[in-house]
């Protein structure tokens, strides 16, 4: 596996994301080891956030949550997923599959970090890797907070909103990665913080993991995440622990995606579920005080 690793001077000039990286080398599945990147502050021994980005962003999404939730007591963890952040990147399509990321963050999350009693805030692709680790390892998550993501197995029907993205990913000449996360945003961003999503991606041979990333949600029953899916789903329906769906209200991919979360988890029985509003797809960068202090109050309704 032929792999890329973005330059540490390609982030030394983002401001307002103080956070030292850590890093912890993985079993690549093929032989060898890639360096996957995370954000861990806070107390080692206070209770876990573990907040999980999606495509095409990183760590950086977090960058304004994670204080609120230190000064509230708890141990923030922020991976970036291969192929993103300061994570490495490997340089082909094939390198990518949906089981193989499941795989890198769990190898990070559990065998690596050995992380219990977890409070799990995933969005997009957060949510699809992140719950398939519930779904694996269930008795470590304390409470799931899940917002503008889902868990696809194939059988759903496929918006336009959707394929439209998907065939972008594929077939666009050009794939502007900081633009697509202020496309993804109701308001626009600053320049600097396009820059620092630009910051990963040196140039389009840095991007491959991040184009094929849309190409490998489930949009038929024959996909290989098919079965492993339905057994997550199979778990989540006996999950009792809390969950709180935080959706927002003007994400035209993940729009009622929050309907079989509720109706499916029990845990999520008798929660006072929140629409975000006047939030994009990336609500993180548009609502991110109300989403930390959502965590904190939850957390603390249902210890």
């Amino acid at each position: 596996m032929k792999v890329l690793r973005t330059p540490d001077s390609r982030f030394e000039q983002i401001s307002d994301f103080p956070f030292s990286p850590h890093y912890e080398l993985l079993d690549d599945f093929e032989g060898s080891t890639l360096r996957c990147a995370y954000i861990d502050e806070g107390d080692v021994g206070a209770p876990v956030v573990l907040l999980m980005h999606g495509e095409p962003s990183w760590s950086y999404l977090y960058r304004k949550m994670i204080p609120p939730l230190l000064e509230a007591g708890f141990r923030c963890i922020a991976p970036d997923l291969i192929g993103f952040g300061r994570s490495d990147k490997p340089s082909l399509t094939t390198d990518y599959t949906y089981g193989r990321h499941v795989g890198w963050m769990h190898q990070l999350l559990i065998q690596k970090l050995q992380l219990n009693e977890i409070t799990l805030f995933c969005q997009d692709w957060g949510g699809l890797i992140g719950l398939r680790i519930v779904g694996m390892e269930a008795d470590r998550f304390a409470r799931l907070v899940v917002a503008n993501t889902g868990l696809p197995t194939g059988d759903e029907r496929v918006s336009k909103a959707f394929n439209a993205w998907r065939d972008f990913s594929i077939q666009s000449d050009n794939f502007p990665i900081g633009d697509i996360v202020n496309g993804g945003s109701l308001g626009r961003l600053s320049q600097a913080t396009i820059d620092a999503y630009n910051a990963p991606f040196p140039d389009d041979s840095y991007k491959v993991g991040a184009r094929i990333f849309p190409s490998l949600v489930p949009i038929s029953p024959d996909d290989p995440a098919h079965q492993d899916n339905l057994a997550t789903w199979k778990t989540l329906s006996e999950f009792t622990n809390p969950v709180l769906c935080a959706f927002s209200d003007s994400d035209p991919i993940t729009k009622g995606g929050e309907a079989k979360f509720i109706e499916t988890i029990p845990g999520a029985r008798g929660v006072q579920h929140r629409t975000i509003v006047n939030a994009g797809h990336f609500l993180q960068e548009e609502s991110s005080e109300e989403l930390a202090h959502l965590i904190i109050d939850f957390t603390k309704s249902r210890s």
